[in-house]
């Protein structure tokens, strides 16, 4: 690891301390006991409204409330739910899914009312177009004193929102399961600015960049389009195969859950600490992979085209529920169950090689296929969907039109992001992350009573039928 990629990783390990971790989880405690648990009476509510029962056409904004999550999902559900579980298992034991699971239980509350007020605060950009997100959540919600803290988010959003994690860890899984099929030579390849460039992964990152480019320039319209189709297929495509795997291996889920919750305060095996090194793997894990109170879902729930924006937040807060509780549990239990990850407790490893592992232990010869069809799918409706993003966040800092440029910066990353290395892309998107997550967490606390006001009105308008 050279100076670089060291100072980034032991920025990332600063930033994601006790601070932070009381912030987000903190946060999250906060959301739920402020709205009384109010947000989980009504998931069948959300599903109805997700299903497009109280879809009108006629409303402002970009999409559907079923396209809005659909692309949020898509852009959660990928890498993190196949390589940072990997990654939380091998630092933090099986008791960082414990941690994941409660993050992800006040990750519900954190995305209703940050998408909530997502759709409360939306503002105009340089075009006259009606947007949400935490940059118009602060200036629209806050005041304009506070733009500097709006701007704050754009910036690490612009870094956050890069594909290099993603085409990164799918060019991984490719060169893996490819490599000795069809005689991928994965260490050839040439010196550039000291760094290895190896070819195949050079060659993937090339072909990455050509498919993203043909959805990006489309706008959120086309990249909701395409997300809305491709979600429910990856996750019923996923869930059946992990499905046959643990059916396989039944005998073995009771002990699993067991040692989940056991080894979740006992900070055994864990790599640098005990007990708070555990709960900061789980906590960290889940927010790199459901993004709750990160920021990224508001900017897409807060274009949907609604005039009641808590009816958003009850379909946003659907995103942690899937994202983490199933598709994570999910990898969790491959895992576990088949045991590949014991020797490597304690030590840094690569997530997508120990998935894989995973995989082919379970399904000999064609579990790793299996498990690459599903990265593909992941990762590309990962790539498709997080430009936007960073074309929002650019757009807001230098105006409309100029924020399309950045789709030009988000392709080329794509091959750079296919090429560096693991630890180097892993931390850098991490700590992005936990910057964002510090304006996205403060501006929605502050906002929480108008959010809950807009809650207990419009709760109280639907039981009195006044949407039937």
């Amino acid at each position: 690891m050279n100076f670089i990629e060291q100072a980034v990783a032991d920025f990332a390990n600063w930033v994601w301390g006790i601070p932070l971790l009381i912030l987000v989880m903190g946060g999250g405690l906060f959301f739920m006991i402020y709205a009384r648990f109010s947000p989980f009476l009504y998931f069948k509510h959300a599903i109805d409204i997700l299903r497009g029962k109280y879809h009108e056409e006629d409303k402002e904004g970009e999409i559907s409330h079923y396209e809005a999550l659909s692309t949020a999902i898509a852009a959660t559900v990928g890498m993190g739910n196949i390589s940072g579980v990997a990654v939380a298992i091998t630092a933090g034991g099986p008791g960082a899914i414990f941690w994941m699971w409660v993050s992800a239980f006040f990750g519900i509350a954190t995305k209703f009312y940050t998408c909530t007020l997502a759709q409360m605060y939306r503002g105009r950009d340089s075009e006259g177009k009606l947007l949400g997100g935490p940059m118009y959540v602060i200036t629209e919600g806050m005041g304009q004193k506070w733009k500097p803290l709006a701007f704050f988010f754009c910036v690490f959003g612009l870094v956050g929102a890069l594909p290099i994690f993603q085409a990164n860890q799918l060019t991984a899984a490719m060169n893996t399961i490819l490599g000795p099929t069809i005689g991928y030579n994965t260490s050839a390849g040439f010196e550039f600015m000291g760094t290895k460039v190896v070819y195949s992964s050079l060659v993937t990152g090339i072909i990455l960049t050509v498919v993203v480019s043909t959805v990006i320039f489309g706008g959120i319209k086309k990249i909701g389009k395409v997300a809305s189709k491709l979600v429910p297929s990856m996750v019923a495509m996923y869930f059946v195969l992990v499905v046959i795997i643990l059916f396989m291996n039944a005998s073995a889920i009771p002990g699993i859950f067991g040692s989940i919750v056991s080894e979740a305060f006992t900070g055994n095996a864990i790599l640098g600490g005990g007990l708070g090194a555990i709960i900061i793997q789980g906590v960290r894990r889940a927010a790199f992979s459901n993004e709750a109170g990160i920021g990224t879902a508001p900017m897409v729930h807060g274009d949907s085209k609604t005039d009641e924006p808590v009816r958003e937040g009850l379909v946003a807060m659907l995103g942690p529920f899937i994202d983490t509780i199933i598709v994570c549990t999910l990898t969790a239990l491959v895992i576990l169950s088949t045991g590949v990850y014991e020797p490597y407790l304690g030590k840094s490893v690569e997530g997508i090689p120990l998935t894989l592992e995973a995989f082919n232990t379970a399904i000999p010869s064609v579990g790793g296929y299996l498990l690459g069809l599903a990265i593909l799918i992941f990762a590309l409706s990962t790539l498709l969907s997080y430009s936007y993003y960073g074309v929002k966040c650019m757009g807001f800092m230098f105006g409309a039109k100029n924020g399309k440029i950045y789709n030009y910066i988000y392709i080329a990353t794509i091959v750079i992001g296919a090429v560096a290395s693991l630890d180097f892309v892993f931390t850098l998107i991490d700590s992005s992350f936990a910057l964002m997550a510090i304006p996205t967490m403060v501006s929605a606390i502050y906002l929480a009573p108008k959010a809950m006001a807009a809650a207990k009105d419009y709760f109280k308008r639907y039981k009195e039928g006044a949407f039937d």
